[in-house]
């Protein structure tokens, strides 16, 4: 009787969560019914990960030299500026947009012009907007590491300009190889549920070969190499690591 019990209580389990997931994929009319756990949390990850852009700012600026420190924070946070809006125009759309192959995607949803839609592959129970801000996020701290590798060698201007060519052509692309929905790389099997392809190594080799490119410091001096300010590494490094709790955990796409 005992296990009879068990087994209708199991099913009965299973039916009800079944019956709660179908009620979630469902739709009223046209708008979809979202998870809002679910939808929370990846706003509430969102936020983590935006945080870590300043937080590498603090991270990077400790270290360099004094007279670096202050464009070494700029080159972080005009990242913000520049990447998000590339991102609203067509930087989505050309990395997550409905793909027109393997390599690319589209420019179906330049200017988010999806409205608020469901995606079953991207976005199963929450907005495809949330996660469109959620991969912004990365998109904007991925040339922030690049920084790091060409401060003081570089102005301002051709900066900027570098981070919207590189993003455009380089990051987008990337992103829709390891993370499309029929990206090439993932079609081999390529998993990467924290940036560590598309976001660490893509940047690391990017900042080496900028770096490369762009020679030596003109008034770099190696006895003068002591670090600027450790506390503000230390702020940094702490500030990135809350940031990673959304960096990882929100890569679930789930609370």
């Amino acid at each position: 009787m005992i296990r009879i019990f068990e087994a209708k209580h199991q099913h009965n389990s299973a039916s009800i969560m079944n019956n709660s997931m179908n009620t979630t994929m469902s739709t009223n009319g046209n708008s979809p019914i979202y998870d809002s756990g679910d939808n929370a949390w990846m706003l509430t990850a969102t936020t983590l990960v935006l945080l870590m852009t300043p937080a590498l700012a603090f991270f990077y600026g400790g270290m360099v030299d004094r007279k670096n420190v202050l464009n070494q924070l700029f080159l972080s946070f005009i990242c913000m500026g520049i990447v998000i809006v590339q991102w609203v125009l067509f930087g989505f759309s050309f990395a997550f947009g409905p793909p027109v192959s393997e390599g690319f995607g589209s420019f179906d949803w330049a200017v988010l012009r999806f409205g608020e839609i469901q995606n079953s592959y991207y976005s199963p129970t929450y907005p495809l907007l949330t996660f469109c801000m959620y991969q912004a996020t990365f998109a904007v701290i991925t040339p922030a590491l690049i920084s790091g590798a060409i401060v003081g060698r570089m102005k301002m201007i051709p900066y900027m300009i570098f981070v919207l060519i590189w993003s455009t052509v380089c990051y987008d692309p990337m992103a829709h190889w390891v993370w499309g929905s029929n990206g090439w790389l993932k079609t081999l099997g390529a998993l990467d549920f924290a940036g560590g392809t598309v976001v660490h190594i893509f940047s690391g080799v990017s900042g080496l070969v900028a770096s490369t490119i762009l020679g030596k410091r003109h008034d770099y001096d190696p006895r003068s190499t002591t670090a600027h300010n450790l506390p503000f590494t230390i702020l940094g490094t702490c500030l990135l690591w809350v940031g990673w709790n959304g960096f990882n955990a929100g890569s679930a796409n789930a609370a």
